[in-house]
């Protein structure tokens, strides 16, 4: 290769890694993964040691992403730098080797850690609260995601023990496998885009503009590094880990201090396959230096410090053959394309199927049936597909065409404006109805206790029931010769149906099931609009006037009133004496009229929602966090650091007593 061609395929790459950087650190859409983007990183810095081929804005100078435009900017006074990525033993001795060189001895031991796939985030508190939350952004400068920092729960707004005056505190904000996919799924149904992974997922919340929405992700967190004004020799990275947990942060309890590379060579193949039965997910081991005097002496690079260097796991994929693409019909009507595939071994599973996702997912990838395709786990729970294995093949079968109609109804299938998902909108597609009921008979909704997944599926198999409002026309007779139903349990079934009833018109409004309305906001809607009525012929403006309504919502809910079928389905559900209005109180006085009340700890007779409906009936207002805007906190036994902060800014604590005699009890 001459210079001429080394400067054109350099170019091609500096490109190519932009790009890639993009989709992975502010789109959270990566294209790439993580072994060939740094493949394709150390072949560009090759060229450009090779050829002098050195640029300024080349990737391989650059930290993360640029910081965004949507938020304040912050400068960091450390750099949060990447770390140097291995994959095998040889280039982990080679580091051991460098270290060696620099320090001129081998008096120093390592520390290894479980590399967390997530976002790296900086903390900063001050006099022991939270002041600053910011990202990593280039290194340099992050994004003040503060308020969004201040959703996670892991996180502590105020520190405990003994702490200094400032603590800088350095770690990751991740999801566990489980809440990530439960998560996709949920957007999967809404026919939204789906996430790639759980690091994805993170890192894109963390850049929403309302905390709010920030709140409703499940986004947790593990500090991991911990940097102090006065800093003395004596310090290293396993007491930085114990003086974070004194401080009350959360530290990932796998760490050890190896004495030496070898058994740090030792520690990667069990936490290798540790990471399989762990609930987050894990892409590697971080190796540092662990005596953290030495870190100035060993310096770094524009990009890595010398002191640390991660081991990559090489992640879990498998080759197999897609006999078939199938479509599956979910509880809203979301159209999913599930691919079939020849069964495969995939950490540690027989992989069968594989989601597409949508149709676009389909024609991005270009996936086809009977293409030898590669699949991995996202986040190791949701089998998926990356990539066609030989695109180029001539004898490919044709691009695979979405239907116009439901497989499972025949109804034509509709896309929504900003949506990426096709749905059927048919409220008696059987699919769609087996999924409804069983939503409505949820803990959450109706609360119709022994109507499970098998109960609805035979009750909807034998034509008893075609949907939720079918339940309250069912007789005892009709189902005492269900499978593994007898005379008790058919009882049992009717009288949890009928005590349905009961539950309180928000409840009612949830097991619905219009799309987009969660508790809060069926709880929001039944205080806005009293009853059903209001509520059937609200227009989409009536709707966003409510506070927690955007347009989406009210669109939604304008939607579902606007079909006749659903009507009809509704009056019958009146018809049979559910709960179609809200059971307004009177407020008893106006004690605490315009007052935010705070409750922390166990209190001596009142459950929390005991009190919060007694606060709300003499005038007042519960919020979840002590601010200066907080005007009492209500505390019990063992309240924690809600009434600390308290005390510190001086607001009035009641205890339940004080708070008996102020409401007249």
């Amino acid at each position: 290769m001459n210079k001429e061609q080394a400067q054109q395929r350099a170019e091609e790459l500096r490109t190519l890694l932009d790009q890639a950087n993009k989709a992975y650190y502010q789109d959270a859409h990566p294209f790439m993964s993580d072994r060939e983007f740094d493949e394709k990183l150390q072949e560009l810095e090759q060229l450009e040691q090779e050829f002098d081929l050195h640029h300024p804005d080349s990737p391989t100078r650059r930290i993360g992403g640029e910081p965004s435009s949507d938020f304040a900017s912050v400068q960091h006074p450390v750099a949060m730098l990447s770390l140097d990525n291995t994959y095998n033993e040889e280039e982990l001795r080679d580091f051991d080797g460098r270290v060696q060189k620099i320090l001129g001895h081998q008096d120093y031991e390592y520390l290894a850690e479980l590399k967390f796939d997530g976002a790296s985030l900086r903390l900063r508190y001050e006099n022991g609260e939270l002041a600053l939350g910011a990202t990593r952004g280039n290194g340099q400068q992050g994004d003040d995601i503060t308020n969004n920092v201040k959703t996670i729960r892991k996180i502590p707004l105020t520190l405990e023990g003994n702490y200094p005056e400032v603590v800088e505190v350095r770690g990751e904000a991740y999801m566990e496998k489980e809440a990530f996919a439960r998560m996709n799924l949920h957007r999967e149904e809404e026919g939204l885009t789906v996430f790639a992974n759980p690091r994805n997922s993170t890192a894109g919340s963390l850049k929403m503009q309302d905390p709010k929405a920030v709140a409703q992700r499940p986004i947790r967190f593990f500090a991991f590094d911990l940097l102090l004004d006065d800093e003395d020799d004596s310090l290293t990275q396993d007491k930085k880990a114990s003086l974070l947990k004194e401080f009350g942060l959360p530290v990932n309890e796998y760490y050890t201090v190896c004495d030496n590379i070898d058994e740090v060579l030792q520690i990667i193949p069990k936490w290798d396959k540790l990471r399989h039965e762990l609930p987050y997910e894990t892409d590697g081991v971080v190796v540092k230096v662990n005596q953290t005097k030495f870190r100035s002496e060993l310096g770094r690079t524009s990009k890595f410090p010398r002191w640390a260097i991660a081991f990559k796991f090489e992640a879990e994929q498998a080759t197999t053959i897609i006999n078939d693409i199938t479509l599956q019909v979910g509880r809203l009507g979301t159209i999913t394309p599930v691919a079939e595939l020849n069964p495969v071994l995939l950490a540690g599973t027989t992989v069968k199927r594989a989601s597409l996702h949508n149709e676009d997912e389909i024609h991005r990838k270009d996936v086809r049936i009977g293409d030898t395709v590669v699949v991995e786990k996202a986040g190791e729970i949701i089998p998926q597909v990356i990539s066609v294995v030989n695109p180029d093949n001539p004898d490919r079968n044709a691009p695979f065409e979405f239907p116009e109609k439901c497989p499972a109804c025949s109804s034509e299938l509709v896309k929504f404006e900003g949506e990426v998902a096709w749905r059927c909108v048919n409220p008696t597609c059987p699919p769609q109805v087996r999924i409804r009921i069983e939503h409505f008979a949820s803990r959450d909704a109706m609360d119709i206790e022994g109507l499970g997944e098998s109960v609805v599926d035979q009750l909807v198999s034998e034509k008893l029931i075609a949907t939720y409002a079918d339940l309250y026309d069912l007789r005892k007779e009709q189902i005492i010769d269900l499978e593994r139903m007898a005379e008790k349990s058919a009882q049992n079934l009717i009288d949890a149906i009928q005590k349905s009833k009961k539950q309180p018109f928000e409840r009612v409004i949830y097991a619905l099931g219009i799309r987009f309305v969660g508790k809060t906001v069926a709880k929001d809607l039944a205080k806005a609009f009293k009853n059903i009525e209001k509520l059937q012929s609200a227009t989409e403006e009536d709707l966003t006037a409510v506070d927690s309504i955007g347009p989406r919502i009210a669109e939604s809910v304008v939607d579902f009133f606007g079909n006749e079928q659903t009507n009809a389905i509704v009056a019958r559900l009146k018809e049979a004496g559910l709960q179609f209005e809200i059971e307004e109180q009177e407020q008893m006085s106006s004690v605490f009229e315009g007052t935010k009340i705070v409750l922390t700890g166990s209190l001596p007779t009142y459950t929390r929602k005991e009190a919060t409906q007694l606060i709300e009936l003499h005038g007042g207002k519960t919020t979840s966090s002590v601010s200066g805007n907080t005007d009492y906190v209500l505390a019990g036994e063992s309240a924690g650091s809600k009434l600390d902060k308290a005390k510190k800014l001086g607001i009035p604590v009641l205890d339940e007593a004080r708070f008996r005699k102020m409401i007249g009890e």
